[in-house]
């Protein structure tokens, strides 16, 4: 069975976003593209909500993602997607797979045969599969900023008790924590 795993970045106050969905306060760099990298290497597929999907896929496609790091650019392309969502018709990213899916269709598809999934970001559908228990692993990378206000993550999650499996501080100052939830 595959694994699935939700990667977000989020502020020290739990915030995924600024009041106006702005991410200019994330810290990146060297190290971090070197992980982003090496995530990318566990999965084959990606999964998306709505909002990330069109984000992301305009992006990476563009100049600004390859200009960003060619290496990430590649991977994120390439990889087949699955998208939830109920209000697109179609969903395309260049020339890579990607294919409108159910919460249940996922759950299924996490019983065929492949490498693991990863959510990076979509935080609302991240807390939909985390309420389903498709969640099998939560990496949260905490930035070292306090925004005050902004978009809570998992705002709309309900409870889900976490077992702490692995920290990784990054010289930037962020801290990458990794979560099993729990029953």
């Amino acid at each position: 069975m595959r694994t699935l795993l939700s990667f977000m970045a989020i502020s020290a106050d739990g915030h995924h976003a600024d009041t106006d969905r702005g991410l200019a306060w994330q810290t990146f760099g060297q190290e971090f593209a070197d992980y982003s990298v090496e995530q990318l290497d566990e999965v084959d597929t990606l999964v998306f909500g709505r909002t990330t999907y069109t984000e992301l896929a305009a992006y990476w496609t563009g100049d600004l993602g390859a200009d960003f790091d060619p290496r990430i650019a590649d991977r994120m392309n390439a990889l087949a997607k699955l998208v939830v969502s109920r209000t697109l018709d179609t969903v395309s990213w260049g020339t890579s797979p990607a294919k409108l899916v159910t919460i249940d269709e996922l759950a299924e598809f996490k019983h065929t045969p492949g490498k693991n999934m990863a959510v990076l970001g979509s935080s609302t559908l991240t807390a939909a599969l985390l309420r389903a228990g498709l969640v099998d692993e939560l990496r949260l990378m905490v930035n070292p900023i306090i925004l005050g206000n902004g978009l809570k993550l998992f705002a709309e999650s309900g409870t889900v008790p976490l077992e702490l499996i692995r920290v990784r501080p990054f010289e930037s100052g962020n801290v990458l924590l990794y979560y099993r939830p729990t029953p």
